[in-house]
């Protein structure tokens, strides 16, 4: 423990908070919360504490603690799901990819509200329903509810289409309908407000339904449309009877479905079990509505191998509830999370302040015994272990893909085994100027992100693609090659600084961003271009006396569309490039490599760039920082405004001083 460790543990208070585990390149490892901030940092360090594996891997690597102290627990859920979404800590349970699932929303503040999908909700006045995993099941429901409620899907601006809801219209309203209705129309998809075949009170009954159906009360829908059915019966509107007839039935064939299962409840309840393998678990969640199965979601958790079912399901609780618009009246889980109550008076709160009407806000968390409840997330668990099947069935068939690409690499270029690691760069720059590097990692074919790193080239003049090559892999493998026994040491001021000592030289990207420095060797290494880019690279590697196979990959020459992805291969000493088929599974591994460090490189050259073309004169007189060059461009317009505006005018703007003011009028009037 060092002294830093020490002296934190020394300050923390006996008070409520979160805390941030750093390790020694200052990236987030692991946050946690804490109903006393002294008692639960201190029990890391206490000598008789029994750590899992994963925690004493973790305190092994902690080299700074910062703590925040809140009010209260929910405050410091609430703090701690906010820092894992953003940092994404190594030693958390993680909602794998964190992608932005897919929601349901109906706008209810558009005039003729849409329904459509969205990738994040708002409290922002309209209903949104989800997440959902699968953006697949999400078009198809839209496509349902099109079929079943006719409303429309054009993206017009509706305001004009029928008087306010409220109030006179303005003096400048003016009734705009278009000349026709679209084909949505013609095949019973839209009532067409746009042509006034509709009005606001009949077009907002549909989206009623379409909200009932969505929250799961498809009985009410079914009665609503029963009714109507019968009235345009009775009207002999036999046509639209028949269609309401056949909406009618098709809510029938759902509700089927749903009456496999119906709970006795009568109030919302979502069942939560898990399925745990390797370092990955399952969490399943079924959505109960008024008693009545209306759909189920799974998501998988990463970073679980260590973890127990209690900490897997708070974990899973706070980051999916934190994402999701509703909040039901039950949630029964097959293990009883860590912080229960915790969680519980924070999910109350989350239901208290969604709720539209005079809905009860109690929410309770159940871990049942024994009765029907376990019944329930017994199914719950089974379905949940069939769907990580499922996912492991499909990661296999991935990894038998991704093995069979790697031993084609490997036949083709005649290693002795297939490359796990393999590393590839690129060069980026505009004719020679804010030259960049691209290193990209692939470990089993797959990308490692957090090893992805980029170089500013800075021993380079002008646009030398071979010469920047040999910089960057220097900087990469001049620490490796001063470590080995097969090359004499030099002198610390002949080696550049090795990769990741400095933020300046590297630009990380990843998911801890940690800086490492003594990475793995690489089983093959790829150069972005030709016979001229490699020799280059062969240079550096020859001067460093490191063994490692390297090859260049360059579109075959006149091959540079998209109908044409021929590749040339170029492997040290072969008089002419290897070119692999194109059904080949190792070119396709091999594109995707290259793609990717072009992108990687690319991106941030294109920054770096970017700087560099909004650069100002401001920039350089002492005293005018960022927040001050901003305003003056801002209320000025432009440098020469700024020159020409009154030492006054310049003084009185917000921000500015008289001294400030006059560096700029004497720095200014000597460029002119």
């Amino acid at each position: 423990m060092n002294e830093k460790i020490q002296s934190v543990l020394k300050s923390l208070p006996h008070k409520p908070g979160i805390y941030l585990m750093k390790d020694a390149e200052g990236t987030i490892i692991y946050v946690g919360k804490a109903i006393s901030l002294y008692n639960r940092v201190r029990s890391y360090f206490l000598e008789s504490t029994d750590h899992s594996p994963k925690n004493r891997s973790m305190v092994a690597k902690i080299d700074d603690i910062e703590f925040l102290v809140v009010q209260n627990e929910v405050e410091a859920l609430v703090l701690e799901s906010n820092y894992i979404k953003q940092y994404r800590p190594k030693y958390n349970v993680l909602l794998r990819d964190d992608k932005s699932y897919p929601y349901i929303k109906v706008a209810l503040t558009e005039d003729f509200p849409r329904v459509y999908r969205v990738r994040s909700f708002h409290h922002d006045g309209n209903r949104y329903f989800g997440p959902y995993t699968n953006s697949g099941a999400v078009d198809a429901t839209l496509d349902l509810l099109n079929k079943l409620f006719a409303f429309r899907t054009c993206r017009y601006d509706a305001s004009s289409w029928a008087p306010p809801t409220r109030g006179e219209p303005p003096a400048s309203w003016k009734l705009k309908l278009l000349p026709r209705p679209c084909t949505q129309y013609y095949i019973h998809r839209c009532t067409a407000p746009c042509v006034a075949y509709t009005t606001r009170e009949e077009y907002n009954a549909i989206i009623k339904q379409v909200i009932l159906f969505l929250e799961g009360k498809h009985d009410e829908v079914l009665k609503d449309l029963q009714a109507k059915m019968e009235k345009a019966a009775e009207e002999l509107n036999f046509e639209e009877a028949a269609r309401l007839r056949d909406r009618i039935q098709a809510v029938e064939r759902i509700l089927e479905k749903q009456r496999i299962i119906n709970t006795e409840a009568q109030d919302d309840q979502d069942v939560i079990a898990l399925a745990s393998g390797d370092d990955e678990t399952c969490a399943l969640v079924f959505f109960f509505r008024s008693g009545k199965l209306v759909g189920r979601e799974y998501f998988i958790l990463q970073g679980t191998r260590d973890s127990s079912p209690g900490e897997i399901m708070g974990s899973f609780m706070q980051q999916f509830y934190q994402s999701s618009p509703h909040v039901p009246s039950e949630v029964i889980v097959e293990a009883e999370p860590d912080d229960r109550q915790v969680i519980q008076s924070w999910l109350k709160e989350k239901r208290k302040g969604a709720a539209a009407t005079g809905a009860s806000s109690t929410v309770t968390i159940t871990a049942p015994k024994r009765g029907d409840k376990v019944q329930l997330v017994n199914m719950v668990k089974n379905n949940a272990k069939e769907v990580l099947d499922q996912q492991r069935i499909k990661w296999l068939t991935d990894s038998q893909k991704t093995q069979f690409a790697l031993e084609e690499i490997q036949q083709a270029i005649n290693l002795e085994t297939a490359p796990q690691r393999i590393e590839c760069y690129d060069i980026s720059n505009t004719q020679g100027t804010n030259s960049v590097g691209a290193m990209v990692v692939f470990e089993a074919g797959r990308p490692k992100k957090e090893e992805y790193r980029r170089f500013k080239i800075k021993q380079v003049e002008g646009p030398n693609d071979y010469a920047s090559h040999q910089e960057v892999l220097r900087r990469r493998f001049r620490k490796a090659a001063a470590n080995s026994t097969s090359i004499p040491s030099k002198p610390m001021d002949d080696i550049s600084p090795p990769i990741g000592e400095t933020v300046e030289e590297i630009i990380q990207e990843g998911e801890n961003g940690a800086l490492q420095h003594d990475w793995a060797m690489p089983d093959l290494v790829i150069i972005d271009g030709g016979k001229g880019q490699l020799n280059a690279a062969l240079e550096v590697m020859h001067e460093l006396k490191l063994d490692i196979p390297i090859i260049g990959v360059a579109k075959e020459e006149g091959s540079h569309t998209k109908l044409n992805t021929a590749e040339e291969i170029y492997i040290p000493g072969a008089a002419e490039p290897i070119i692999l088929p194109r059904n080949s599974q190792g070119l396709y591994l091999l594109q995707r490599i290259r793609d990717e460090a072009h992108r990687f490189g690319l991106s941030y050259h294109q920054k770096l760039r970017s700087n560099r073309t909004f650069k100002s004169v401001l920039d350089e007189i002492p005293g005018i920082g960022p927040k001050r060059k901003q305003a003056l461009l801002k209320h000025f317009g432009s440098v020469r405004a700024i020159g020409s505006a009154s030492l006054e005018d310049l003084a009185a703007l917000d921000g500015m001083t008289r001294d400030a003011a006059e560096k700029v009028k004497e720095y200014i009037g000597r460029l002119e």
